[in-house]
């Protein structure tokens, strides 16, 4: 068993919120630039819907979600595996969600609205990795 143990990825808690933080930052700015791209320069206010939309949707939502993984962290020992950095249960939604977004993809929905859509959940997720941002600078 110790050998196993000691092939387990560990990081201090430090390491885990700027993990949880940089993830929520990209797929967040990647989602911005990929409805970004589908909506185009001449759909400026579509683009402003759905930023509107998405911090909406970090001050009702993501926010929470990213307290609670804060928290998670925060009674991690150092040296907990890095893979941890989120819960079973939230490893499970990001893979649904990676799904999802396959699926409205290829499911003929307008692009419009999928650009809206991806411009709303990418801002809302990189809005809210702020917390998260936050509390990796108060840990130094």
């Amino acid at each position: 068993m110790n050998w196993f143990a000691s092939l387990k990825p560990g990081a201090s808690i430090r390491t885990h919120l700027f993990s949880a933080a940089l993830m929520w930052s990209l797929i967040g700015i990647y989602l911005l630039v990929r409805g970004g791209i589908m909506l185009g320069v001449d759909h400026a206010l579509y683009s402003l819907l759905g930023i509107m939309i998405g911090t909406a949707k970090s001050f009702l939502v993501l926010d929470r979600a990213a307290g609670k993984n804060i928290g998670r962290i925060l009674v991690f020992e150092d040296g907990a595996c890095i893979g941890g950095v989120y819960s079973f249960k939230m490893w499970g939604m990001v893979v649904c969600m990676m799904i999802g977004g396959r699926l409205l993809r290829h499911s003929g929905v307008p692009v419009m609205l999928l650009g809206i859509f991806y411009i709303a959940v990418g801002w809302g997720l990189f809005f809210s990795s702020r917390l998260l941002w936050r509390q990796w600078q108060g840990l130094r």
